[in-house]
C-alpha cells in the first residue's frame, strides 16, 4: 500500500486536515503546553517511558529506559498495568505533535522504528505476548495508531513498505476485535473502548468491504453498549467518572469521524453521548476536575467538555469547557474546527444543582464561579470494579480547593493498599458496628452487595437536598441508615443520619479532609482551615439525657491519592456514638474565607406539637437552631409521620410541616419555611 493511497483517498476526512495548521495554532496559543510534550517526545525518541499525560489512565513516577531493543513484554514490580499502558503507544501522539510542531526527523523516525519492532515482535498467536493484546489495548491502539500516523504523513520516513506493514496490523487488530463480542463486552468499559477503535479502523482504512464491515459492525455494537451502561441519567454505570471519560472521549471519537465522512449514526447514541456530557457539567468541580469517585484521578476534563460543545455547538458546555481550544482538544476538531468554535457563545447553565437519579449521584453548588462551594452526594450503585463502597459518602470543594474529599484509588493490586482506597472507612460515610459491609474478593469483585433506596432531591436558589439510604445493613443486623444532606446557600452544609435499630448499637462515622491546611479539634468541634478556607464543623449525637447516644470524636492519619501510584498523608475525623432504637446525628459543617471566623453555633430545640400540646419525642422529630455571622435559621427534621389526625411542628417560634422544613430567621417569619421534603 502506498503513501498516496492510505492519505490521498478523495473525501476522506481524518481529524485535521493539516498537522502543520494545527501546530501553527498551538504555538501561538498553547505554550505551556509545547515544553510538556515535546520533552515526552524526547524521552520516547531516548526510549525512556513514563506516564505523565492527563489521560493517561495509570500514572508513574518513576521512568523505564531501554538501552538497547525495547522490551515490550517488560513489567517493573507487580502492577502488569504498566505493560497494559506501554503497549497502548498513547506517547506515540506525542511523537507525531513533536514532529508537526518542529519538523525534525528523528520524531518519525523514533516512530516508524517503534512501529515495526513491535509489528515485528508482538505477535498475537503467541501466547506470550497475551498481555499486549488485551482487547482494550487493541482497542486503544488502533484509536492512537490512526491518530498517530497522521501526524507523519509528509516525513520521507514514513515510507510505502512502513505504511504496508502498517495497515495490515490495523487489519490485524480489526480482525481480532471482530471476533470479541460477548454480554461482559457490552456492560464493561472495555466494549466502547474495543469498538471505538474497530470503527476508527474501518473509516481510516482504505475502503473495502471488510472495511465497511468494521464500520457497520462497530456502530451496531456501540449502539448496544450505550443504551446498556449509560444511565439515562448520562452516567456510565460503573461509578467511576475517569472511566465515564474515557468511554465519553471514544464516543467523541466516533461522532466525530462519522460527521466528517457523512457516516449516520443512530440518534439513540448521540443522544447517550450528550446526556454524558451533561453529566460532565455538573460533576466537575469548580476548579473543573473530576471527582476522585471510584478508580479515578483528580483531571481536569475541559478539554472532553471543549469537543463535546464543539461537536454539538452548545453554548452551557462551552462555558465549562475552554473558551478556545487547548492543546488536546484542538488535534481532534482540527484547524477549521478553531475557527467554528469562536462562534459559540458562553451561556452559564441556569440551574446549579442537579439531581442524577439513575446512578444515585447529586450535585449542588452556590454558583459557577470558580471559588464557589460545591457538594456531591452518593446513594446509588456501587459499579462495576471500579466502584468503591461509597454510599452514603459526601463531597465538598470551596473557595477553590478540597475540604472534604473522596481520596482516590492509588493501586490496582490486590492487597492491603487496594482494599484500604475502596473500602467504607475510606469514604465519608457513616456504618454501624465500625462493621465493613462489602468485603473484597480481589480487585474487582465485591460480595454483600447492597441496594441503595429512597433517593430525593431538591433545589432552589437558596437550598439544596438530597436523600437516600441502604439495605446493606438491613438482613444481617435489622438496622436501616438514612442520610439526608442540606446545603444551606452559600456556605452551611448540614448532614442528617437516621439509624433505625430493633436494639442497642454502635456507630462510626469518617470525615476524610483535604491535606493542603490543618485540622484541629476539641470536643464535639473541629476546625479544617488552608490558605483559602475555613471550615467550622460541629458534630452532634444526642444531648446527654439518659439513654441517648454519648459522641466522642477522634482524629487519625489517613491517606490521600490524586493519581495513580502516588498518595500522601491526610487527616481523618472520626466520630463514634451509641443509641438504644432510633439515634440520629448531625454534623454541621460553615464556611467562611481563610482567616475569617464563621462564629458558627448550633443548639438543638425543644420541638412541640401545636393541636396535641406535647413535645414530640427525638425518634419523631427534631430541630436544630444554626447560627453563623451570616445566618440564622432552624431546621427541623421528622424522623416519621406525626401530624395524625391533623397536626403542625413547633420549634424555636417556627411552626410548619413536612419531613424536611428549613426557616431563614433573618429574611423571613413566615410560620411555613421553605419545605425540602414533605
Amino acid at each position: 500500500m502506498t503513501k498516496s493511497e492510505f492519505f490521498g483517498r478523495p473525501g476522506k476526512r481524518f481529524f485535521f486536515d493539516d498537522a502543520f495548521a494545527v501546530a501553527e495554532y498551538v504555538k501561538n496559543n498553547c505554550p505551556e503546553q509545547i515544553a510538556a510534550v515535546i520533552s515526552a517526545a524526547d524521552d520516547a525518541v531516548k526510549q525512556r517511558f513514563m506516564f505523565v499525560l492527563r489521560w493517561d489512565m495509570e500514572q508513574t513516577s518513576e521512568p523505564v529506559i531501554f538501552d538497547g531493543e525495547i522490551d515490550w513484554l517488560y513489567q517493573p514490580g507487580g502492577d502488569p498495568e504498566w505493560i497494559y499502558a506501554f503497549n497502548r503507544m498513547r506517547f506515540w501522539i506525542c511523537l507525531g505533535q513533536a514532529y508537526a510542531l518542529t519538523g525534525d526527523e528523528k520524531y518519525a523516525e523514533a516512530f516508524v522504528r517503534q512501529l515495526t519492532g513491535w509489528i515485528e515482535n508482538i505477535r498475537r498467536d503467541n501466547p506470550e505476548c497475551a498481555k499486549a493484546w488485551r482487547s482494550i489495548e487493541a482497542g486503544l491502539r488502533l484509536e492512537y495508531w490512526l491518530k498517530a500516523i497522521c501526524y507523519f504523513e509528509k516525513s520521507p520516513a514514513l515510507t510505502d513498505e512502513v505504511i504496508t506493514l502498517f495497515a495490515e496490523s490495523v487489519i490485524d487488530h480489526a480482525e481480532f476485535l471482530m471476533g470479541i463480542w460477548d454480554s461482559y463486552h457490552i456492560m464493561s468499559n472495555w466494549g466502547v473502548l474495543e469498538n471505538h477503535g474497530l470503527f476508527m479502523a474501518g473509516v481510516m482504512l482504505p475502503e473495502s468491504g471488510r472495511s465497511g464491515e468494521y464500520v457497520k459492525e462497530a456502530i451496531r455494537r456501540l449502539e448496544l453498549e450505550s443504551r446498556m451502561q449509560i444511565y439515562r441519567d448520562g452516567t456510565q454505570w460503573e461509578q467511576s467518572p475517569m472511566y465515564h471519560n474515557e468511554v465519553l472521549s471514544c464516543c467523541l471519537d466516533v461522532l466525530t469521524l462519522a460527521g466528517r465522512n457523512k457516516i449516520a449514526l443512530p440518534l439513540s447514541v448521540k443522544k447517550k453521548i450528550y446526556a454524558m456530557l451533561y453529566f460532565d457539567l455538573y460533576s466537575a468541580k469548580p476548579n473543573h476536575c473530576e471527582i476522585c469517585m471510584g478508580d479515578s484521578d483528580e483531571i481536569d476534563q475541559r478539554d472532553v467538555l471543549t469537543r463535546g460543545a464543539y461537536l454539538f455547538w452548545d453554548e452551557e458546555l462551552k462555558s465549562r469547557a475552554y473558551k478556545n481550544p487547548d492543546f488536546d482538544s484542538v488535534w481532534d476538531i482540527g484547524e477549521k474546527g478553531v475557527d467554528e468554535y469562536s462562534r459559540i457563545e458562553i451561556i452559564p447553565p441556569e440551574n446549579t444543582d442537579k439531581a442524577f437519579p439513575d446512578s444515585g449521584n447529586f450535585y449542588f453548588r452556590s454558583g459557577w464561579k470558580p471559588d464557589a462551594t460545591f457538594a456531591h452526594f452518593h446513594c446509588g450503585t456501587l459499579g462495576a470494579g471500579h466502584g468503591h463502597a461509597d454510599q452514603f459518602h459526601f463531597d465538598l470543594f470551596s473557595r477553590g480547593e478540597d475540604v472534604l474529599l473522596d481520596p482516590g484509588r492509588f493501586t490496582y493490586v490486590f492487597g492491603e493498599d487496594r482494599i484500604a482506597f475502596k473500602e467504607q472507612a475510606a469514604h465519608n460515610i457513616i456504618m454501624p458496628k465500625g462493621k465493613e459491609l462489602y468485603v473484597c474478593e480481589d480487585s474487582w469483585l465485591c460480595r454483600n452487595l447492597s441496594r441503595a433506596v429512597n433517593q430525593q432531591f431538591y433545589s432552589d436558589e437558596n437550598y439544596g437536598y438530597a436523600e437516600g439510604g441502604n439495605l446493606g445493613y438491613v438482613n444481617s443486623d435489622g438496622i436501616y441508615i438514612n442520610r439526608r444532606l442540606i446545603f444551606i446557600k452559600p456556605d452551611i452544609l448540614v448532614i442528617a443520619d437516621e439509624i433505625y435499630s430493633p436494639g442497642n448499637d454502635s456507630y462510626r462515622q469518617y470525615f476524610h479532609w483535604n491535606n493542603a491546611g490543618n485540622l484541629n479539634g476539641e470536643g464535639n468541634c473541629c476546625v479544617y482551615e488552608s490558605g483559602k478556607v475555613r471550615a467550622e464543623t460541629v458534630f452532634l449525637a444526642g444531648d446527654g439525657r439518659p439513654g441517648t447516644p454519648c459522641l466522642t470524636v477522634s482524629m487519625k492519619k489517613g491517606q490521600i491519592s490524586r493519581r495513580y501510584n502516588q498518595k500522601e498523608e491526610g487527616a481523618v475525623t472520626v466520630t463514634d456514638f451509641s443509641g438504644n432504637g432510633f439515634t440520629s446525628a448531625f454534623t454541621v459543617i460553615a464556611l467562611s474565607d481563610a482567616g475569617r471566623v464563621s462564629g458558627l453555633s448550633v443548639e438543638r430545640l425543644p420541638v412541640y406539637s401545636n393541636f396535641k400540646g406535647i413535645r414530640f419525642d427525638d425518634s419523631q422529630v427534631e430541630a436544630l437552631e444554626i447560627k453563623t455571622a451570616s445566618a440564622r435559621c432552624v431546621l427541623a427534621m421528622a424522623h416519621e409521620e406525626f401530624a395524625s389526625p391533623t397536626d403542625t411542628f413547633l420549634a424555636g417560634g417556627c411552626t410548619g410541616f413536612g419531613s424536611a422544613v428549613i426557616f431563614d430567621r433573618l429574611k423571613s417569619e413566615s410560620e411555613i419555611g421553605t419545605v425540602l421534603r414533605y
